[in-house]
């Protein structure tokens, strides 16, 4: 076992080196004629956010000091997306770099064609034979005076004679078109790109490189720029509506607001989630669900930042549900602290609402500290004849919903997959990764989450807060 940990360690190691070596290469080393301060300058600039990014992450788990885990988090999070858009970038580079090569090969020799016809066809009008004197006399442009011939030796020489020699020492003039002309200057890497293309300096192997290295770079800092903005201007309202066999006609209406991964931390702190309470608050809901992963960290370090949970307003309360992260965060230490902030805790217990009941389950996390779901505790002895919402952080716990005859499961934990490509590796491990699906006579809805864990960026995954309608099919 332990072999195979470290050779998946090591597998690990060896494929973030060469991706962020590639990385480098495309973006510094191949952008650059030699080596220099450039490409020192991306070398030291890879590595040290990959310093800081682990410094994070590190920092994070084990406990640091708050203002030390918020120094290095903005930073090291943020590279760590960064990252991940710049690799795809380079990588999508690649489609674009031989088109844009092979496009300006093309109008290179477009333009080496029109010079060589234009060459040819000045040539054959200079030794094109003239008919006769008089029609020699007609191409003589008007005002212009006529060639010099042996009957006027006196007459001195023009430069419209085409086959006057220029005398051995007469300087060339800076404007004659020798001076001008570049077609034959040496390319930057010694070859001769002269006529053959108009890239003469740089090179056009050097140009394609800047061009698509520049454009991958913008477009991977304009996509964590953007995603980043999402997530700090805080999540939007989702509404949906569930239908449910066995709730009664009176309940039909009945609006749950759902609320998971906040992730309270270093980087979103008091003020993100009092936008997140203004947000629930003004959707008027019935009842307000906390479905796990409100926080990365110690009640000592995050309880100031939790305090506006003890705002919010809902007809029948708000509950909240243990996820993964509270406890690597000190689960105890947070249920008794939403407690006190006026949220009622659910660990595998359940409450009779007026005409349905709410159950909730510890996270499967709690299982390493012997606090695991209990689902015979929290839904064994409940009268089947009810509609039953079971709150579970994790969509995996779909199952034993279904097993216990739960109408609707709310979860979290996901994050819709938060940075694109995501979805897909959270689609492996989950089996519904966001949105609304139906396992047998079980509904289950997992929310994208408000916050985000590590870098506070969503790529096509937008956050949001949803308002789960429930619908009686008696009304």
């Amino acid at each position: 076992m332990v072999v195979v940990f470290v050779l998946a360690a090591l597998l690990v190691v060896g494929v973030l080196v060469t991706a962020n070596w590639y990385v480098w290469r495309r973006l510094f080393r191949d952008t650059t004629r030699a080596p220099g301060p450039v490409r020192r300058i991306g070398a030291a600039v890879i590595a040290g956010g990959w310093v800081l990014t682990v410094g994070a992450l590190v920092a994070e788990r084990a406990g640091a000091p708050f203002w030390l885990q918020r120094v290095l988090a903005w930073p090291g999070f943020l590279w760590l997306a960064l990252s991940l858009y710049l690799l795809l970038a380079v990588l999508a580079g690649e489609v674009v770099r031989p088109l844009l090569r092979r496009y300006l090969e093309r109008r290179a020799a477009a333009r080496q064609a029109r010079a060589t016809t234009g060459a040819e066809t000045g040539v054959e009008a200079e030794v094109e034979p003239s008919a006769s004197p008089a029609a020699a006399d007609e191409r003589i442009p008007a005002g212009t005076a006529p060639p010099q011939t042996s009957d006027t030796p006196d007459a001195p020489q023009t430069s419209d004679a085409p086959d006057t020699p220029k005398a051995p020492d007469a300087p060339e003039s800076p404007d004659t078109p020798s001076s001008r002309t570049t077609d034959t200057t040496e390319g930057a890497d010694g070859s001769d790109a002269g006529a053959a293309s108009p890239l003469a300096r740089p090179s056009r192997r050097l140009f394609v490189s800047r061009v698509v290295a520049g454009a991958a770079a913008a477009a991977a800092v304009g996509t964590v720029g953007h995603g980043t903005y999402g997530v700090l201007s805080g999540p939007k309202v989702k509404r949906v509506t569930v239908p449910l066999a066995r709730l009664p006609r009176a309940a039909h209406g009945f609006r749950i607001a759902v609320v998971s991964d906040i992730h309270l931390g270093p980087v979103l702190g008091r003020g993100f989630a009092q936008r997140v309470v203004d947000t629930i608050n003004s959707t008027q809901p019935d009842l307000v669900a906390v479905v796990g992963d409100l926080v990365d960290g110690s009640v000592k370090d995050l309880g100031p930042a939790a305090a506006p949970l003890s705002q919010l307003k809902a007809r029948h309360g708000a509950y909240f549900v243990t996820g993964n992260h509270e406890y690597f965060s000190g689960a105890e230490q947070w249920v008794a602290e939403v407690r006190r902030l006026g949220l009622l805790p659910l660990e595998n217990a359940r409450t009779e609402l007026p005409h349905f009941d709410l159950a909730g389950v510890n996270d499967v996390a709690g299982e390493d500290e012997g606090q695991g779901p209990d689902y015979a505790r929290a839904l064994g002895d409940r009268d089947r004849s009810r509609a039953c919402v079971l709150l579970a952080h994790q969509p995996v716990q779909i199952h034993d919903a279904v097993d216990h005859g739960v109408d609707l499961q709310l979860s979290g934990h996901t994050h819709g997959g938060q940075l694109w490509p995501g979805n897909l590796i959270a689609g492996a491990a989950n089996p519904t990764v966001a949105g609304l699906e139906r396992y047998g006579d079980t509904q289950l809805y997992v929310s994208r989450g408000a916050g985000a864990w590590g870098p506070p960026t969503r790529v096509g995954a937008p956050s949001d807060i949803t308002v789960i309608e429930l619908a009686s099919r008696k009304a």
